[in-house]
């Protein structure tokens, strides 16, 4: 009998701001049959949104602000994809995110190619040594040359790469896709342009389906695609793949459902299985373990507002975990009951009796768990690989209305615990400081605190620049420096001394005249017991 661990396909969804990301995610779920149209879902007898970007705030600037996740089934795969965000400002999200995750897809945008978040988001998995699958999207408008995209993906990020389908024309030109080695023609019901319909099978370039259908000089551009591609590209070879030296190319558009299919098809026969996971003391957690191991890479609050939720969501590494389950809290020394773990299928809920390596449950909790805690049958050991990043941006916070000091603290706190943010409490002084990547993190703050806290804030700004966590090996030096530089120095949330730098130039000054003080900026979350 076949482990269920070797049927999870757990990916992440990659991208810079406007790729197509979401609309991308919503049709893969759509071809799941995780909901019944793009963007709603049928529950409790109305129409809903289903849409991953959930948030208010998502919803009003059509952006990702937070990684979601969703659980579907096709074809007895199991699959576990999670969205991420796609805008900068909130990298760090995305970071922590693709710790859960065994693959990624790349959506690039045909006109636009590689752009700049893509490129960092692409850095991240190759240090994890995540396997890409490149989809180049809107190939039903105007883009540029499917050779020149491929090359730049190939020059651009130093990879391999193997083109599994050719566009048939681009923007008013478009007639579908063609996949050269399954000699299949994707196209539309009649109209060119059209949604995708229907998926011919064509003996070759020369079968009248495609010749009497696509225009001339197309064929002869498609043609020539295919000729290039086969002698130009590596072909496709999945332990390549799976070592990330080789992406394979897929285009499409996931407006028209064009290459959607493709992709799923792909995830089920080549992605990997759940892996491995490094630990404390060398330890290396195997899927065929039995015993029950998982990590907390994202917590989220407020989700449903109406019940004030608190979801910590669990990427399992090992075990056959089962409701009800009694777990060792690591990090807190104690054991819990997970009672109520969630599968999430869109915007619905599942209670989850059983799940595997490779699936993520949420778990509802009060605050008891939080980003990089490990969760075991009673093993003393962490999870580790999980990044903090000294923020780019700090902020002083300003109450509207001082008698909510506690409303506002609460917030924020939940809000760190997320991820969100990093709230850091200087040694003088009671105002707290956010720290964040970019600006827009600032503005989803304020929003959220206002409608999940009822409480109004703002920022000022401080004459600091940056943040860096501080380290010794000598726990006396340490706290003589703290102690000389007080006016600089904070303790973040687990009360880890933070420098706050007012320039880079103070950044190179303060360590150079201090060889022993380690300036740190990142940070593993990994909690000792």
């Amino acid at each position: 009998m076949t482990a269920p661990y070797l049927t999870r396909r757990t990916f992440a969804i990659i991208s810079h701001p406007d790729a197509g990301k979401t609309t991308l995610t919503e049709k893969l779920l759509l071809s799941g049959g995780a909901i019944r149209a793009a963007g709603q879902v049928r529950a409790r007898g109305e129409r809903r949104r289903a849409r991953s970007d959930w948030m208010k705030i998502e919803q009003e600037r059509g952006i990702s602000v937070s990684s979601s996740v969703m659980t579907f089934e096709r074809g007895g795969i199991i699959y576990n994809l999670l969205d991420t965000p796609g805008h900068e400002d909130f990298s760090e999200d995305t970071y922590r995110t693709l710790t859960a995750v065994d693959a990624a897809i790349m959506v690039i945008d045909a006109a636009k190619g590689i752009e700049t978040q893509t490129r960092k988001l692409f850095e991240v998995c190759r240090l994890r040594d995540i396997p890409i699958i490149t989809f180049v999207n809107k190939i039903d408008r105007e883009g540029r040359h499917a050779l020149e995209i491929l090359d730049e993906v190939q020059e651009a990020l130093a990879l391999d790469v193997a083109p599994m389908t050719w566009p048939v024309g681009m923007g008013s030109d478009f007639f579908g896709i063609y996949d050269w080695q399954r000699k299949t023609f994707q196209t539309s019901s009649g109209e060119r342009g059209g949604p995708y319909a229907r998926t011919l099978e064509v003996s070759g370039l020369e079968d009248p389906v495609l010749t009497d259908w696509v225009f001339d000089r197309i064929m002869g551009e498609l043609t020539e695609n295919v000729e290039l591609g086969a002698e130009g590209y590596t072909p496709f070879d999945r332990e390549s793949f799976l070592e990330g030296h080789l992406t394979p190319v897929f285009f499409g558009s996931a407006l028209r459902d064009y290459g959607i299919n493709d992709l799923l098809d792909f995830i089920a026969e080549y992605a990997p299985a759940p892996h491995s996971q490094a630990a404390t003391g060398g330890r290396t957690i195997s899927p065929d373990e039995p015993d029950v191991t998982g990590f907390v890479f994202k917590v989220q609050a407020n989700m449903d507002p109406k019940h004030r939720d608190r979801i910590a969501f669990v990427r399992l590494c090992s075990g056959t975990f089962k409701r009800g389950m009694r777990l060792k809290h690591v990090r807190a020394g104690k054991s819990i009951a997970v009672s109520a773990p969630i599968f999430f299928f869109a915007e619905e809920r599942e209670i989850a009796d059983e799940a595997f390596p490779g699936d993520v449950i949420g778990v509802p909790n009060h605050g008891q768990l939080r980003v990089g805690d490990t969760l075991t049958e009673g093993e003393e050991i962490h999870v580790t690989g999980l990044p903090a990043f000294a923020p780019e941006v700090l902020r002083r916070v300003r109450l509207s209305d001082t008698m909510r000091v506690k409303q506002m603290r609460q917030g924020l706190l939940d809000l760190a615990e997320e991820g969100l943010v990093q709230i850091f409490k200087p040694d003088l002084g009671s105002n707290w400081i956010v720290g964040v990547v970019g600006m827009l993190q600032l503005d989803v703050v304020m929003d959220r605190v206002k409608n999940e806290y009822g409480t109004e804030i703002g920022f000022e700004t401080v004459p600091y620049t940056t943040a860096r966590w501080i380290e010794c090996d000598d726990p006396a030096k340490l706290q003589k420096f703290i102690e000389a530089n007080r006016m600089s120095v904070a303790l973040d949330r687990d009360d880890k001394p933070v420098f706050l730098f007012k320039s880079g130039w103070e950044v190179n000054y303060v360590g150079e005249k201090n060889p022993d003080i380690r300036f740190r900026e990142t940070r593993e979350i990994v909690y000792s017991s």
